[in-house]
């Protein structure tokens, strides 16, 4: 049986080999590379906007025990 870096070198290999043989290899690792920066940069500076910035630590600790253990609704659909 072979260990995680040999499954992950031979899925990595796999991927690379399939990329380089393919016609529009490269400009879909390009598409793919800018679909993670728009999801991960542009959509987390306009959507994601830290909640907790500019507290202090105590504050901060107060704001997620507040978050874990207050009664939320339960999850019903009413008709």
């Amino acid at each position: 049986m072979a260990g995680k870096k040999g499954i992950f070198s031979f899925f990595v290999d796999l991927y690379g080999d399939g990329f380089r043989n393919m016609t529009w290899g490269k400009p879909l690792v390009w598409l793919i590379v800018l679909k993670l920066v728009i999801l991960f940069a542009i959509l987390r500076v306009f959507f994601f906007k830290p909640v907790m910035r500019g507290m202090t630590e105590g504050e901060k600790s107060e704001f997620v025990g507040e978050r874990l253990t207050r009664k939320q609704p339960t999850d019903t659909i009413n008709f």
